[in-house]
């Protein structure tokens, strides 16, 4: 029986940090996973075109990559996203699942890092996130984490995040989007409420890439790190994407191992009307 797994991200044209987190993540799946094919799709097809254009690197879609596990007779395929949250790339990439399961003996999808938030079921992925993060924090450091936000109702994963960082007792932890809330004029009114005076910005994305090197730390008077000098806060940047983090790829393993063996399936499906 031929098995693969497709492993999904947005992706990046910023080829260094491509190789410490995506490809890194896609090398310990295929550590772990030894019976499996491995294999990569983009979610961005700017990012795609630009890399085909650019460097002469083909990535492909999720749909080409299904299409090419079909045509080359493979039975089962496993499609882990690399995104953090459920939302609209994860529905893009469970309507690829679902548009390709007549094509295979069996299709399934892992899950974002922040998904579940079900300690009474025994599972906690925001406080797993949480203590991921908290090794690559120092101790009584203030952080900023910069997120990328989305007007999907998923976007709620960012506030509720924050409070479980305070609750695990990171209350030093502060999070601002890019786009959606919470805003960095949130941000800043919590941060200066506990006096805050110097403070570590940090991409909470799985890539320090475009919004990371511009939106966050970049020198226009918009970036995050202006906003903040501008309110005579001192900066310091931390420019790693979180798939640097071995904890984080760890994750992705686990939820990959979750999804093969459908420990979750039930959970959180309305059966009524089934």
């Amino acid at each position: 029986m031929k098995k693969g797994i497709l492993v999904v991200s947005f992706g990046t044209s910023f080829a260094e940090t491509r190789k410490k987190t995506i490809e890194a993540i896609e090398d310990r799946i295929k550590e772990n996973f030894k019976e499996y094919e491995v294999r990569r799709a983009f979610t961005s097809h700017i990012i795609i075109k630009k890399l085909k254009n650019r460097d002469n690197i083909i990535v492909d879609t999720p749909e080409e990559a299904m299409e090419k596990f079909a045509a080359d007779g493979f039975d089962e395929v496993v499609m882990q996203p690399l995104h953090l949250i459920p939302g609209l790339e994860y529905d893009y990439i469970n309507t690829i699942k679902e548009k390709y399961e007549n094509r295979f003996k069996s299709v399934k999808i892992g899950r974002p890092l922040l998904y579940y938030k079900c300690e009474e079921e025994g599972i906690d992925d925001y406080t797993i996130m949480a203590e991921a993060v908290k090794k690559q924090i120092y101790r009584g450091h203030n952080v900023l984490l910069m997120g990328h936000g989305t007007p999907h109702y998923a976007n709620a994963v960012y506030s509720c995040m924050e409070m479980v960082f305070h609750d695990c007792g990171m209350e030093n932890v502060f999070m601002a989007n890019v786009e959606g809330y919470p805003y960095i004029s949130d941000a800043l009114k919590k941060i200066k409420e506990k006096n805050v005076m110097e403070i570590t910005l940090m991409p909470f994305m799985l890539v320090a890439g475009d919004h990371a090197q511009n939106d966050m730390a970049g020198d226009d008077e918009d970036s995050f790190k202006s906003i903040l000098q501008a309110q005579g806060i001192k900066t310091k940047v931390y420019m790693h994407g979180l798939g640097e983090n071995e904890e984080i790829q760890k994750i992705y393993v686990q939820h990959l191992k979750d999804a093969i063996n459908d420990t979750y399936g039930e959970l959180g499906k309305n059966k009524k009307g089934m």
